[in-house]
Parts: structure tokens; sequence; C-alpha cells
């Protein structure tokens, strides 16, 4: 997670796609359009999937700011390991 955050934080988008899950990568990100400016992570809770090492859960607080504004992004995380590599499936946003 804290990988993919700094890939945000450099508009690293080719790392961003390396590390999205297959089954829900999309095309691109246009990531050097975004106004956005990451300023801060933090990871409140994360843990592995009941039935073995292979899926776990992230749930965090990324701050960002957009125009001077300061805005919070909460979700819940699913990644999934294969061959070794934790790759992001999908996430549900907090209110």
């Amino acid at each position: 997670m804290r990988s993919r955050y700094c890939a945000y934080v450099l508009k690293d988008e080719d790392y961003l796609l390396k590390t999205w899950h297959p089954k829900s990568r999309p095309d691109n990100l246009n990531l050097q359009d975004s106004p956005n400016h990451w300023i801060g992570l933090k990871i409140k809770t994360s843990h592995l999937g009941q039935k073995n090492d292979a899926a776990g859960m992230v749930h965090f607080i990324a701050r960002f700011k957009n125009n001077g504004k300061a805005h919070k992004l909460e979700e819940h995380s699913e990644f999934e390991k294969i061959n070794g590599q934790w790759l992001y499936v999908k996430g549900d946003f907090c209110s």
C-alpha cells in the first residue's frame, strides 16, 4: 500500500498499473493531468484473509490538496498475492 501511495505522489503510472490485479486494472490513469497534490498517508489497519496469506485488506486514509483545498480519501482496499507480489484488486470508499 505504501509503495502504491508513493507511486501516486510521483505520478508513476507504470508502477501502479504493474501492481494492479489484471481482473480490475484500468487501461491508463492519466496521472500527469491530475491536479492532486498528495500530502500524507495513514494506514489504519491491515490484515490477511482468513483462508490463507494470499489475500489481504488495508484500511487507509490518504490526504491530498486539490486547487489549494484539503481533502481525504478513506478506503478499504483488497489485495491478492500472485507469484509473491501483492496486487491491488479493488477498494471501497468509507464515508
